[in-house]
Protein backbone atom coordinates (compact mmCIF):
# COMPACT_ATOMS: atom_id res chain seq x y z
CA UNK A 1 0.00 0.00 0.00
CA UNK A 2 1.28 3.46 -0.81
CA UNK A 3 2.49 5.67 2.02
CA UNK A 4 0.94 9.13 2.35
CA UNK A 5 3.07 12.15 1.44
CA UNK A 6 4.61 14.02 4.32
CA UNK A 7 4.15 17.37 2.56
CA UNK A 8 1.87 18.56 -0.25
CA UNK A 9 3.15 19.14 -3.78
CA UNK A 10 4.24 22.64 -4.70
CA UNK A 11 1.99 24.43 -7.18
CA UNK A 12 3.87 25.20 -10.40
CA UNK A 13 2.56 28.07 -12.49
CA UNK A 14 2.14 27.03 -16.11
CA UNK A 15 2.46 29.35 -19.07
CA UNK A 16 -0.82 30.48 -20.64
CA UNK A 17 -1.95 28.84 -23.85
CA UNK A 18 -0.79 30.67 -26.94
CA UNK A 19 -4.06 32.00 -28.30
CA UNK A 20 -2.34 34.03 -31.02
CA UNK A 21 -1.78 30.87 -33.06
CA UNK A 22 -5.53 30.52 -33.62
CA UNK A 23 -5.97 34.00 -35.06
CA UNK A 24 -4.44 35.50 -38.19
CA UNK A 25 -5.02 39.26 -38.44
CA UNK A 26 -8.35 39.11 -36.57
CA UNK A 27 -9.69 36.07 -38.47
CA UNK A 28 -9.60 32.52 -37.17
CA UNK A 29 -7.53 29.90 -38.96
CA UNK A 30 -9.78 27.07 -37.76
CA UNK A 31 -13.47 26.62 -38.41
CA UNK A 32 -16.11 26.73 -35.69
CA UNK A 33 -18.24 23.64 -35.13
CA UNK A 34 -21.74 24.10 -36.61
CA UNK A 35 -23.31 21.87 -33.93
CA UNK A 36 -21.53 23.27 -30.85
CA UNK A 37 -21.53 26.89 -32.00
CA UNK A 38 -18.93 29.65 -31.84
CA UNK A 39 -16.14 29.10 -29.37
CA UNK A 40 -15.55 25.44 -30.25
CA UNK A 41 -12.89 25.01 -32.90
CA UNK A 42 -12.63 22.08 -35.28
CA UNK A 43 -9.33 20.24 -35.72
CA UNK A 44 -7.76 20.48 -39.14
CA UNK A 45 -6.69 17.07 -40.49
CA UNK A 46 -5.32 16.18 -43.90
CA UNK A 47 -8.68 15.20 -45.42
CA UNK A 48 -11.27 16.35 -42.87
CA UNK A 49 -12.30 18.82 -40.14
CA UNK A 50 -13.34 17.24 -36.80
CA UNK A 51 -14.87 18.57 -33.60
CA UNK A 52 -13.36 17.13 -30.42
CA UNK A 53 -16.46 17.82 -28.34
CA UNK A 54 -19.29 16.32 -30.39
CA UNK A 55 -17.27 14.26 -32.94
CA UNK A 56 -18.80 16.11 -35.90
CA UNK A 57 -16.82 15.51 -39.14
CA UNK A 58 -16.69 17.48 -42.38
CA UNK A 59 -14.67 15.99 -45.22
CA UNK A 60 -12.62 18.36 -47.36
CA UNK A 61 -13.29 18.63 -51.06
CA UNK A 62 -10.24 18.16 -53.26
Amino acid sequence: MATPRSRPKKHVNKKPVAIHKLYNGGKTKNQFCPKCGPGFFMANHKNRWTCGKCNYVEFKKD
